[in-house]
């Protein structure tokens, strides 16, 4: 009895032509994703603003009113010392990670309250890390985002 042998895999030319196709999807893709770094580093920023807005919001309900301008987003990951001090501050902190983010440039974030826009300004100041600006040193402020 004889055995037939069917070997299956892939030949020479289909895994040359599958790795053409990668490369060409990946040349068209990678500059549009790349070219976009400042972008991406302004959505997170926004993101970051959210997440510490939800943060503050939880801290007001649970002690009354936000951190002081002196307590600042510390307050968030430890019971402030100074000031008004917190009346039922949750154990653990308001920030999943236990400290405060800086924003995607390496900058800490602006934290005033009472705020000029609110009961708090949230700021992030771009990528030059300085008041104002246009393009990538745009100010990402929580009362422009949406």
């Amino acid at each position: 009895m004889k055995k037939k042998y069917n070997a299956g895999g892939f030949t020479l030319i289909e895994l040359m032509v599958v790795i053409v196709i990668l490369g060409i999807l990946a040349g068209l893709i990678v500059p549009r994703i790349m070219g976009r770094p400042d972008e991406a580093r302004q959505a997170k920023a926004r993101m970051q603003i959210e997440s510490l807005e939800t943060a503050l919001k939880l801290y007001r309900l649970d002690n009354g009113n936000y951190p002081t301008t002196e307590q600042g987003l510390q307050a968030l990951v430890e019971a402030p010392e100074v000031g008004e001090l917190a009346r039922k501050w949750r154990e653990g902190g308001y920030l999943e990670k236990g400290k405060v983010p800086k924003d995607p440039w390496g900058n800490d974030f602006v934290y005033l309250s009472p705020g000029a826009n609110g009961e708090f300004d949230l700021l992030c100041y771009g990528a030059d890390g300085e008041e104002g600006g246009e393009g990538k040193n745009t100010d990402i402020t929580n009362w422009d985002v949406e």
